[in-house]
Parts: C-alpha cells; structure tokens; sequence
C-alpha cells in the first residue's frame, strides 16, 4: 500500500512538474505577465528587477519571463530566462538571433509610454537545450525601462 501511494504521488508530482515548470505559455499569458510586471515595476522598481533575475514571485512561469533594459542607454537590467543571463548588462539594440536578424532595435523602438507593441523573432527556450524557436514579445515602456514578456510559437 505505502509503495503504491509512493508511486502514485512521485507520478502526480511528475505530471505537476512537467506541466508547470515547462508549460508553454500563450499570447494572453504573456500579456498578463507584461501587465503584472508593469503593476510591479510602479511599485517597487529595483526589487521587481531583482525578482525578474532570480525568475522569483511568478516572473518565470513555464517559458515565460519578463525582461527589462533602460531607455536611457537600452542596456539589459532584468531578463528572467536562465538560458541568456550573459545577455545582462549588454545593449538591447544590437540583440540579434541565429539567422542574422537584428531584432534589438525593434525591441527597443517598441517601448512607449501607454503602448504595448508585438515584436517576432528568433530566442533560446528555457528548458529547452538552448535552442532558438521563433517567438513574439509585447513590449511597452514604465518608469524609464522598456519591459516585455513573450511567448514561444
């Protein structure tokens, strides 16, 4: 009886990891994401970037995750996927995928003030082995960042 019920939770627990921690997100997903990292950022800017880094208080759900770079001179402070933490520190504008398109001046053009704006490109899954899967963002702009959270075609 105990291995049963031994077996039966590692199985519940399998199923709840599989589908939570690797869980592709939607476009509505990502938009309540955008919208919860806005709230946060108005709130408490530096501990919401700090949140976003260690993907912590629901800023890395599945293959969702925030990411924020300073309008000012569009460095990255805040990005939640763990396959591109390097990214940190760098500018945004010379973001560019495998295939060779330069994505960063669009991600950066896209952060205004009461917009959100789409942005497609190419970007590493996280779970997934680091590979590139095309993707879209929303972006907007709050508290002198541009801040988006996108989700995996």
């Amino acid at each position: 009886m105990f291995r049963k019920r031994v077996i039966g939770a590692l199985g519940a627990m399998a199923v709840l990891f599989s589908t939570t921690a690797f869980a592709q997100g939607t476009a509505a997903d990502a938009k309540a994401m955008l919208e919860k990292t806005v709230a946060a950022v108005k709130t408490d800017k530096a501990k919401t970037l700090d949140q976003i880094n260690k993907g912590e208080n629901g800023f890395l759900v599945g293959d969702l995750y925030p990411f924020c770079f300073n309008l000012s001179d569009g460095n990255i402070v805040a990005i939640g996927n763990p396959n591109v933490k390097q990214l940190l520190g760098t500018d945004s504008r010379m973001l560019k995928d495998p295939t060779g398109k330069v994505y960063g001046p669009e991600l950066y053009s896209a952060a205004k003030d009461g917009q959100v704006n789409e942005v497609s490109y190419n970007s590493p899954k996280p779970g997934a082995d680091k590979a590139w899967v095309p993707k879209v963002s929303f972006v907007t702009a709050v508290a002198g960042l541009g801040c988006g959270v996108g989700y995996y075609k």
